[in-house]
């Protein structure tokens, strides 16, 4: 019986033993889900990895936006890339785009150089995935096969649409040219509803979501009107995965499986 893959992205380490709580095979983490995500901290990591056990792959985005970086940038994202990975990282989830829309090989190359020696240094393997800025480079097809001459493990992505369900028909495609040598892992908008029909007609195997939930601060005392951040951010209101939506997220690839 084939094994389906469910990752689940979090950013906290409450998110994370939720995501175990609810079967997740592996976490992407990272800090700041609410703008895209950016890097987590090294104590993060090392928690997490403690706390759950599972596979770690950590998200390594110096900023919200695009994916175009300056020379300063990509020198944290190559120092960043070690100190993930020293910290007791599985993987690095990155990406980066020339001004053109293509994938940068030599910014990637140089990042995954880094995250690899570290991973000898500590004697482990490392794995390194292409995040959602796959879904907006310029050609798709080169893209992929760009990320295969980088020998990275994963491509994570919509199929260049706004939702994976959305995207399915590129999804398709993409596992087709993949032909077992990156995963391509469908993400965005995922969820326990959308799985069977989602893997049916793409033919992926590995599928990424969030799963959250809102939940209330705990904060009893509340300084009312005194924004810390983005406009209409609510501080007394956080985002959490849900180990519900997670379980029931499980349960749709196991059936596809069975």
């Amino acid at each position: 019986m084939s094994h389906n893959i469910l990752e689940v992205c979090v950013d906290s380490t409450a998110s994370a033993l939720a995501a175990r709580a609810g079967g997740a095979d592996r976490l992407e983490l990272c800090a700041d889900l609410a703008v895209g995500g950016t890097t987590p901290s090294a104590a993060l990591v090392w928690q997490v990895k403690a706390e759950t056990g599972l596979p770690v792959r950590a998200l390594l985005r110096p900023r919200a936006g695009d994916f175009c970086y300056d020379r300063w940038e990509l020198a944290q994202m190559e120092a960043l890339a070690a100190e993930l990975v020293a910290a007791g990282a599985d993987g690095i989830v990155t990406g980066v785009l020339t001004p053109a829309g293509d994938l940068d090989l030599d910014a990637m190359q140089r990042i995954c150089s880094s995250a690899r020696k570290a991973a000898r240094q500590a004697g482990r393997p490392v794995v390194v995935t292409l995040h959602r800025a796959f879904d907006v480079c310029r050609d798709a097809t080169l893209c992929l096969e760009g990320a295969c001459e980088l020998g990275l493990a994963t491509i994570l992505t919509s199929g260049q649409a706004a939702s994976a369900w959305e995207g399915r028909a590129l999804l398709a495609r993409l596992q087709q040219q993949a032909a077992g040598r990156i995963e391509i892992l469908a993400g965005a908008g995922v969820n326990a509803r959308n799985i069977p029909a989602l893997v049916r007609e793409t033919g992926v195997t590995a599928c990424h979501l969030s799963g959250k939930k809102r939940i209330p601060s705990r904060m009893v005392f509340r300084r009312e009107g005194v924004p810390m951040g983005l406009p209409g951010f609510d501080e007394f209101e956080l985002w959490q995965t849900d180990s519900d939506a997670v379980r029931a997220a499980r349960a749709a690839l196991d059936a596809l499986s069975d």
